[in-house]
């Protein structure tokens, strides 16, 4: 794929902002001489019903972007599936603060809108690493 469309450059752009969003609630920090990662999902769990709330609240967000830029009901569904997971478990206190740590339910979500962008040709490895340029945002020669 040389040239990206402006739809792909908007599903490219908001799949960066979730993923952002993914990092900062499942793997912001590190625990110092591990390799082990956490965020504020984990961080919020350990404030019963609140803390596990916001973070079912926030991690919706991420389902709803990838609706927003057309995901199929099916993917949809399994996102659901994994946000409702961290959830129910993440609210029994303490263990479930531990599997926030390993189950990392939004990256999980946010990769398997990655894969289903990928399998529709939408975006290409590469494109992690390349700015698409909106048509309308070109730089326009002066005159």
């Amino acid at each position: 794929m040389d040239r990206m469309t402006p739809e792909d450059a908007k599903k490219l752009k908001a799949l960066r902002e979730l993923e952002a969003l993914a990092r900062l609630l499942d793997t912001q920090w590190r625990i110092p001489f591990t390799s082990i990662r956490f965020g504020l999902d984990a961080t919020a769990g350990l404030l019963p019903v609140i803390g596990d709330s916001a973070a079912a609240i926030v991690g919706a967000g991420i389902i709803l972007g990838a609706a927003r830029h057309g995901a199929p009901s099916h993917l949809l569904g399994r996102m659901v599936v994994n946000l409702a997971l961290d959830t129910a478990i993440g609210s029994v206190p303490l263990a479930g603060t531990v599997f926030d740590v390993w189950y990392k339910a939004n990256k999980r979500n946010v990769a398997l809108w990655r894969e289903h962008l990928m399998a529709e040709g939408r975006i290409i490895e590469g494109d992690a690493q390349r700015v698409p340029v909106d048509e309308t945002q070109r730089a326009r020669p002066r005159r």
